[in-house]
């Protein structure tokens, strides 16, 4: 039972290690990702909209994508980050926009394939 146990929590521990991280958006977030020049996207999200979903799916299905390991994807309520879209010029829920530290590398609005977003988001490393 012990040896089970210590099985399961040793592969999710390494499961976690080589894994996109999905996190919350926070402003300190993101400017401690683009200050350090690291991988960082922001998904505009809205619990409402079915491509938001869809995209969220999609990035789920990326999770466990070694060559992701680095990328930090911050979700951001688009109902309540009104200053950030501002800021950003986003103009619609479900975009995506990728960074390199601070500087742009990609951005999406609307898709909702595994595929695209990787390329996305793998344009940041």
């Amino acid at each position: 039972m012990l040896k089970t146990l210590l099985i399961s929590a040793l592969t999710l521990a390494a499961s976690q290690a080589f894994a996109l991280n999905i996190a919350p958006y926070s402003a300190e977030a993101l400017k401690n990702a683009q200050g350090a020049g690291k991988p960082v996207a922001l998904h505009f999200h809205a619990t409402w909209c079915g491509t938001c979903r869809a995209q969220e799916r999609a990035f789920l299905s990326l999770k466990g994508a070694p060559e992701l390991k680095d990328v930090t994807l911050l979700v951001v309520d688009y109902d309540k980050e009104k200053p950030l879209r501002k800021a950003l010029n986003v103009r619609n829920q479900s975009t995506v926009i990728v960074y390199k530290g601070d500087k742009q590398t990609a951005l999406l609005a609307g898709e909702t394939e595994a595929g695209p977003l990787q390329r996305a988001l793998k344009s940041a490393l």
